[in-house]
């Protein structure tokens, strides 16, 4: 699944300004992303891109058809002379929750779409990537510069639907009774080590990104010292602000597979003492027994994985849980799940290094030897329920316009992950990052790390 896209090489010159190197660091970047969307699509086929399972998956075909869509529609149309739009009713079927936009296929329904076919979804993403190439090379300077923050922005949305197109993918196979393989690899294993806990003194800390990219007065999306862009954050991961933590403790790794296997043989599923009410009434509704993508085969557990079909590791991280099931298991297990707060305070001394998309395991990998004494696996593997609601902090206001439809309109009824997944791009994520997703939500790859407050110590 190839896409044209324009020859730019510029010769070194050392009378490059600032504004230029923005611009040869956005072409830059905006080719790799378009790159690493593509290679995702070369296993694929034709009937793999069409296919919805669920109303919160979303056809890939769609996917490729509305990251073109938010470039036309944000960038393009206002800010490229000239510009033409590929077909006048894409904006329709293309537009994904966008109310200041105007009217939308039914999310329920993108699956349902025949036409236009695949081939015409990639001519329609090659004709967005032409001029949007077009605009960079050719645009004045301040005139790029200002519209830099909605670039990078666009980048960041194609880097998370890369992330949803092979967590939605990965549903489209497991209904295959086929057991398709997306791309196979070697699977690790390893011993499950010791779980300790890294404990934190109570305090006021400082969490998230200020200043809010949208609302004025920002940081710079390029530093124009090195031309590399840098501090980009989405608008809910601010305004920075205080906030008081509590003496706790934080497991230094993820929960196991082989961990989670034993709060199932005790009964994890059929005791209610252990879960919330409406967590307890979702698993008796749905017929919850193990994380999903599990299976009993011939008494042994095995799961669907983006490698195929295969024996469960009991060293690997275990995901494609719900949040009501992390918090069933931390009752369980006599501890808790962490705040968001917490989470971002134990991660600011952490590199943020794991097993990412470009790892290229497409699944959560055992932990090597960890240090004891500090938090491992923070970023990467699987994305981390914590037990904080997702709402505004203090400060909080949408941007203006249909951006800011974005995030804000959704802080509601849903809860906080931090930390990023086997199929996150690395250059995506980072510490204030505020992914958040419905309690009875299971097909991400999300899992499990524990907390206790400090009473638990003494």
């Amino acid at each position: 699944m190839e896409i044209e896209t324009l020859t730019h090489r510029r010769e070194p010159h050392a009378a490059f300004d600032a504004l230029e190197i923005e611009r040869e660091e956005l072409l830059r970047r905006f080719a790799r992303v378009r790159q690493t969307t593509e290679w995702i699509c070369e296993p694929l086929t034709v009937e793999d891109c069409v296919v919805q399972t669920s109303t919160e998956c979303s056809p890939v075909k769609w996917q490729l058809g509305h990251t073109a869509w938010f470039f036309e529609t944000f960038v393009l149309t206002p800010h490229a002379r000239g510009y033409h739009l590929f077909h006048p009713k894409f904006g329709y079927l293309f537009n994904s929750y966008y109310n200041a936009i105007g009217a939308r296929t039914p999310r329920d329904v993108r699956g349902l779409m025949s036409r236009p076919a695949l081939a015409e979804v990639l001519a329609y993403r090659a004709h967005v990537h032409r001029a949007l190439e077009r605009f960079m090379l050719e645009a004045e300077a301040d005139v790029l510069h200002s519209v830099a923050p909605i670039l990078i922005m666009g980048m960041n949305h194609e880097q998370q639907h890369q992330e949803l197109m092979l967590t939605d993918v990965k549903t489209v196979l497991a209904m295959n009774p086929l057991r398709p393989v997306y791309r196979a690899r070697e699977i690790i294993s390893s011993t499950i080590h010791p779980m300790n806990w890294v404990p934190f003194d109570e305090g006021l800390i400082e969490i998230g990104a200020t200043p809010s990219p949208f609302q004025g007065g920002g940081r710079r999306m390029i530093d124009h010292a090195s031309g590399v862009v840098n501090n980009f954050y989405f608008d809910n991961e601010g305004p920075r602000h205080r906030q008081y933590v509590e003496s706790f403790e934080l497991a230094n790794r993820l929960v196991t597979n082989g961990e989670y296997k034993d709060f199932i043989a005790d009964g994890g599923y059929k005791n209610p003492a252990l879960w919330l009410s409406d967590g307890w009434a979702k698993c008796q509704s749905d017929a919850w027994h193990a994380p999903k993508y599990w299976e009993l085969n011939d008494g042994e557990w095995w799961a669907m994985t983006l490698q195929g079909f295969r024996a469960v590791e009991d060293s690997e991280p275990v995901t494609h849980l719900s949040y009501y099931e992390a918090d069933a298991y931390a009752t369980w297990a006599g501890a808790r799940l962490p705040t968001e707060f917490e989470w971002e305070l134990a991660s600011n001394n952490v590199s943020i290094e794991g097993n990412f998309l470009e790892s290229n395991n497409f699944h959560p990998v055992p932990l090597a030897p960890a240090d004891p004494g500090n938090p491992s696996q923070m970023f990467g593997d699987v994305w981390e329920w914590t037990r904080s609601a997702y709402l505004p902090y203090p400060g909080y206001n949408a941007a203006e316009g249909a951006l800011g439809e974005y995030n804000g309109k959704f802080m509601s009824n849903q809860m906080v992950l931090r930390g990023g997944s086997c199929v996150t791009p690395r250059d995506h994520i980072r510490a204030t990052y505020r992914n958040f997703f419905p309690p009875e939500s299971r097909w991400q790859f999300s899992g499990i790390r524990l907390a206790r407050d400090a009473s638990r110590m003494l």
